[in-house]
């Protein structure tokens, strides 16, 4: 049994922690607000995120950084835009050689860190790992089998996160490739929000797929320009989680885009949502790195005239549609040498 504590008690973070409890380990859920904290305790369910899932007994809650020292392992669940903070304060208490997993989404506003990027800076003796791929919190928590991978250059780390993770309806990969698994988790929230705004628009399923397909290649296409293995990206981080995303009422990412293509603006439709919408604040990180690396990526362009600059979605579809002729494979017709 490992001593674990689970920070940030959203609607994952909590379906982590029900899901390592019923693994048989003791789980500390760590939230900001003391008043959230106790109503977890008090009912032994997130009302807000995950209504009528019961937490196990094993978990116990706390909104004191202080009380989640001498965990075996800490797995970090805030939102990108406060996980700065939040490593701030989880350095104060963590060990040198201490495990630290990161199962949040999204890139770092201003810098366009990544998450990893983040601990290490703010955590340097620490062991970073990250987890990523087609995981609903709604069907974690439920015991829905759910494949996910974690990434480390920590063979040792990375063994020991299967170990605790594993189960029957949940199974962990691994892959050496953090940088992949953290590019794909984030970009495919763009991606996925603008798969919303084409179904808020009444288009239809070759829209979406067209969408899909060609967004993978722009998130592959800036993953290699950055130093990542472009093969990460047709695996469960990439492509895994964008189909998934892409498609499922479960997304926050597609359901704001929903809203969003049916003529809400975009904070109306974040407000709807209630809950952290990272597509929108990767889009902006997402521009920044293609501009920064020279990779052209088209729909993450459109995502931001639309998101940012006032462009009515239609035409931003009119846009892309008339591009002008490309190769699908950037090898195509490449002549080769004897």
């Amino acid at each position: 049994m490992a001593e674990i504590s689970v920070i940030g008690s959203g609607s994952w973070g909590t379906a982590v922690a029900i899901m390592l409890a019923e693994n048989g380990h003791h789980v500390r859920l760590w939230s900001y607000f003391k008043e959230e904290s106790e109503a977890l305790s008090t009912f032994r369910e997130n009302r807000l995120f995950l209504p009528g899932v019961s937490i196990p007994d094993n978990v116990s809650f706390t909104s004191e950084i202080e009380d989640c020292k001498d965990a075996d392992i800490t797995i970090t669940a805030s939102p990108s835009h406060a996980m700065r903070n939040t490593a701030k304060q989880l350095a104060g208490i963590v060990r040198p050689g201490q495990i630290i997993l990161n199962i949040a989404k999204g890139l770092e506003e201003g810098t366009n860190a990544t998450i990893s990027q983040i601990l290490h800076e703010e955590m340097p003796e620490c062991k970073i790992a990250v987890m990523s791929g087609p995981s609903h919190a709604e069907e974690v928590s439920r015991g829905i089998p759910t494949t996910n991978v974690v990434a480390t250059g920590d063979e040792k780390a990375a063994e020991f996160i299967q170990d605790i993770m594993m189960n029957p309806n949940f199974r962990v990969y691994t892959n050496p490739d953090v940088l992949g698994v953290e590019l794909g988790g984030s970009l495919k929230n763009v991606i996925a929000l603008c798969a919303g705004i084409l179904d808020g628009m009444g288009l239809g399923d070759n829209t979406k797929a067209a969408l899909m397909t060609r967004g993978i290649v722009e998130m592959s296409r800036l993953g290699k320009a950055m130093g990542a293995n472009e093969e990460t990206f047709n695996g469960l981080s990439g492509i895994g989680d964008l189909i998934v995303t892409c498609t499922s009422m479960h997304s926050r990412n597609r359901r704001a885009g929903i809203l969003i293509g049916q003529g809400m603006s975009v904070e109306e439709a974040q407000a709807e949502v209630k809950m952290v919408v990272e597509g929108v604040r990767t889009c902006r990180a997402a521009k920044a790195l293609a501009e920064k690396y020279h990779v052209e990526m088209p729909i993450v362009e459109q995502a931001y005239q639309v998101l940012f600059a006032g462009m009515p979605p239609n035409q931003a579809v009119e846009n892309l549609m008339s591009r002008g002729k490309k190769h699908e494979s950037e090898r195509a017709f490449l002549k080769i040498e004897d």
